[in-house]
């Protein structure tokens, strides 16, 4: 069986790479892929404590959080073609919707 620190280990280095790639990135697309897997790293987190405690509210709370995921990456992509169409980049430094 493999240890639990294990899996919060992948899980910190999971979330590093997000956090790092949000930070370092300019592309919207790519900045909510990294989002998403900084949301993957947490739900590997409570999964690994979930099944630490023999409990089931981690992974209830992780498909809440899936659900979550999936409805913010709908409306998001709808955000970034809408923007894409307007202003023809989606480079967010180039992106300034409130000048005209």
């Amino acid at each position: 069986m493999i240890p639990s620190s294990y899996y919060l280990i992948l899980s910190a280095i999971l979330f590093t790479i997000g956090v790092i790639g949000v930070l370092v990135r300019r592309n919207a697309i790519v900045i909510f892929m990294c989002i998403e897997m900084m949301l993957n790293a947490v739900n590997l987190t409570f999964i690994t404590f979930s099944r630490y405690l023999n409990s089931l509210d981690g992974q209830i709370f992780v498909f809440l959080v899936m659900t979550v995921a999936a409805a913010e990456v709908a409306v998001g992509l709808a955000i970034v073609v809408s923007i894409f169409r307007l202003k023809e980049t989606t480079d967010v430094d180039e992106i300034n919707l409130m000048r005209w």
